[in-house]
């Protein structure tokens, strides 16, 4: 944890403009990204050896309040200063169990996901694959109903997704943000770390934004869309994680009342249920 936590703070430190958090710089000519380690260590009102320390690993037990120093200096949001505590103080972090075989989606939840009228519904597993939805939400995304895919596969390496996603990198940045998020929840597992590892290697792009410690909650938003079968859509995303199954989500896609987007969604859902299966277009 102690060369993550290091990284982290690198790489906040190097997303931030001195203008940007009020620090002076009299017009000298600066050789690196983002603010200085002596600066961050002043905003923190910690010494600059302690920080020094802090990003090589070798700071010890932090403090609850150089932490709170540290997120405020860095302008942390709430998920990354929960990221920093979990990388700072590892003996916090909430561990799951971990899953042996397939994961599972309980039939409860796969009723709820057929009875959404009018939205496309996804559940999404621990290691990010879709693993239950109902018709619309796997005609959204372009796989066939009941297929296995894993989501941040498809987003970084199915060239298809570029012209899914209206705009691909947000979408991008969002899934490695969260991605990084879960990775706080299952410390060490060999499945998550084997699947950075591929996105890293076959994936220029997934290794670029991985590298600047995204962190944050997908809860809800608006997403849009290109779809080959019906064209534009702009959906309302909600994202709802499943306290009694660690790691999955539901995602639900709806429209506006009346819009050309809940048209076009009511065709795509006249289209499919008459068309099988759904890659035979």
């Amino acid at each position: 944890m102690s060369d993550q936590l290091g990284e982290f703070l690198r790489a906040r430190r190097s997303a931030l403009t001195p203008a940007g958090v009020g620090v002076p710089t009299y017009g000298e000519t600066r050789r690196v990204p983002g603010l200085r380690r002596e600066e961050v260590a002043q905003l923190a009102g910690i010494s600059v050896k302690y920080y020094t320390r802090l990003e090589q690993g070798e700071g010890g037990h932090v403090s609850e309040s150089v932490l709170e120093s540290l997120g405020n200096a860095l302008q942390l949001n709430a998920h990354e200063r929960a990221h920093l505590l979990r990388l700072a103080r590892p003996e916090h972090t909430r561990l799951v169990r971990r899953p042996t075989g397939v994961e599972e989606v309980r039939p409860t939840l796969l009723a709820l996901v057929d009875s959404a009228a009018d939205q496309a519904a996804v559940i999404i597993g621990r290691y990010f694959d879709l693993i239950g939805g109902n018709r619309l939400g796997y005609a959204l995304f372009g796989v066939d109903p009941g297929a296995r895919v894993n989501m941040l596969k498809q987003t970084f390496l199915d060239p298809s997704a570029r012209d899914l996603l209206v705009d691909w990198e947000s979408n991008a940045i969002e899934s490695a943000a969260y991605l990084r998020l879960a990775t706080g929840d299952l410390p060490g597992d060999p499945i998550m770390a084997e699947l950075i590892g591929e996105l890293t290697i076959q994936s220029p792009e997934f290794a670029r934004i991985w590298a600047t410690q995204p962190v944050n909650e997908c809860g809800h938003g608006v997403r849009r869309f290109n779809h080959p079968m019906v064209g534009p859509l702009t959906l309302n995303e909600e994202s709802l994680r499943l306290p009694s199954d660690p790691g999955q989500r539901i995602l639900f896609f709806g429209a506006d009342p009346g819009s050309d987007s809940a048209d076009r969604l009511r065709l795509l859902d006249s289209l499919i249920n008459t068309r099988v299966p759904l890659s035979d277009n």
